[in-house]
């Protein structure tokens, strides 16, 4: 399939609702409102195809933007490929669901994530700390660093109060991650959420959130889930 054909593809699943919902996030035009289970078959048909990706994603319309995620290869993407998408990453949508979802498979995600989250730009900020809760809920405890975890939920135990808006909701889903997908650090995780406590985010045209990463912990272990690893991060 060509860029043309994918497009028509697509076009041809948009639903209106489903475009409102995604504007309503922060998505604008141009976009066709296509509900994710729904490229499914698609990209059964296409499997991987980097350069068929990177065409996707240079339209700039959101849904082609995230299809181009789900047939990119990530480890065919250097940093600076990588870079590239997130200028184009416009909102979380993009930068959380696409850019990070899509690092977090290649072998340099945590040194991408690492710059990401130290260059004070909301956006970035965001898919870095996101990319460590796709690595943390996905591979095993045992190819992260303890001692680097460890600083990072000192980190965010630090600036998470002051951080850019985005920032600080994937900062809280980080402390979360760690608490229930990361068995080495699950007290530390608690201990540190606890002290944090509530953390608000103001959202543009929405109600403020309020988020308790302990609250969230608490119910996993209730469920008998702690240790939690996802099979896949893709669709």
């Amino acid at each position: 399939m060509n860029l043309d054909m994918v497009m028509q593809e697509l076009c041809a699943l948009g639903k209106e609702r489903t475009k409102k919902i995604y504007i309503s996030n922060g998505a604008h035009e141009p976009l066709f409102g296509v509900a994710t289970g729904a490229m499914k078959p698609i990209s059964k048909k296409i499997k991987i195809n980097q350069h068929l990706a990177e065409e996707l994603y240079a339209t700039g319309n959101y849904d082609a933007m995230y299809f181009a995620g789900i047939i990119a290869d990530p480890n065919a993407m250097t940093m600076s490929d990588y870079d590239r998408w997130m200028d184009a990453a416009y909102f979380y949508m993009l930068s959380d669901f696409v850019v990070a979802v899509t690092l977090s498979e290649s072998d340099i995600a945590q040194e991408v994530a690492d710059t990401w989250i130290a260059s004070g730009e909301e956006l970035r900020m965001s898919a870095g700390w996101s990319c460590y809760c796709w690595l943390l809920g996905n591979r095993k405890d045992v190819e992260f660093s303890e001692s680097k975890i460890s600083n990072m939920l000192d980190l965010v135990k630090n600036t998470i109060h002051e951080s850019p808006e985005r920032a600080k909701s994937s900062m809280n889903n980080f402390i979360y991650t760690v608490g229930i997908s990361y068995l080495p650090l699950h007290e530390k995780a608690i201990e540190t959420a606890k002290e944090i406590g509530i953390v608000e985010v103001k959202r543009d045209m929405k109600k403020t959130s309020f988020l308790n990463a302990y609250e969230s912990i608490q119910k996993f272990v209730d469920k008998g889930k702690l240790g939690f690893k996802r099979k896949h991060v893709r669709c």
